[in-house]
């Protein structure tokens, strides 16, 4: 029996969310699964990925094949990362010890960086929806919205002449 990891398509028309399970190659797209180990949602800038690394390595060291879009979704999560730590293990290259601390010190950075991102982003949409209402930010320091006072310029003098 041929197992795949692959997306599983919910959500209503025109807002796609996936699961990530593990099914029967044979199954249809979005029927019978084995497992489900996470999720999908693209619509969300960064977009997210809930992930289980432990099961969805237990399952690549099963056997089971990832499609092309899950495998980017494992390798940006650092599963696949894990999968290569851990061969050099079994080839002696290095104690299990070491592989691990390896693959938490990359995972830890690669969450800081999305983090980063997302919260980049998050500003970002603040700045834009300052915009929109007619506010200011100030850049120094964290954001301080400060409302924007408009000033209406003094009627000419020299028009008022022209009329007398």
């Amino acid at each position: 029996m041929a197992v795949k990891i692959r997306l599983q398509r919910k959500g209503k028309k025109k807002q796609p969310f996936y699961h990530i399970v593990i099914a029967d190659a044979r199954s249809p797209r979005d029927g019978r699964f084995i497992e489900k180990i996470g999720t999908y949602n693209p619509l969300t800038k960064p977009a997210t990925i809930e992930l289980d690394r432990d099961k969805a390595y237990e399952w690549l060291t099963k056997g089971a094949q990832p499609t092309e879009t899950v495998r980017a979704m494992l390798r940006f999560k650092g599963v696949l990362y894990r999968k290569h730590v851990m061969r050099g293990v079994a080839k002696g290259a290095f104690n299990e010890d070491a592989a691990m601390k390896k693959y938490e010190e990359y995972v830890e950075a690669k969450d800081a960086k999305t983090a980063a991102r997302a919260e980049k982003e998050l500003a970002n949409k603040a700045a834009i929806r300052a915009k929109i209402a007619g506010l200011d930010i100030k850049s120094s320091g964290p954001a301080k919205v400060v409302p924007k006072v408009e000033v209406e310029a003094p009627a000419e003098p020299a028009a008022a002449q022209e009329e007398e």
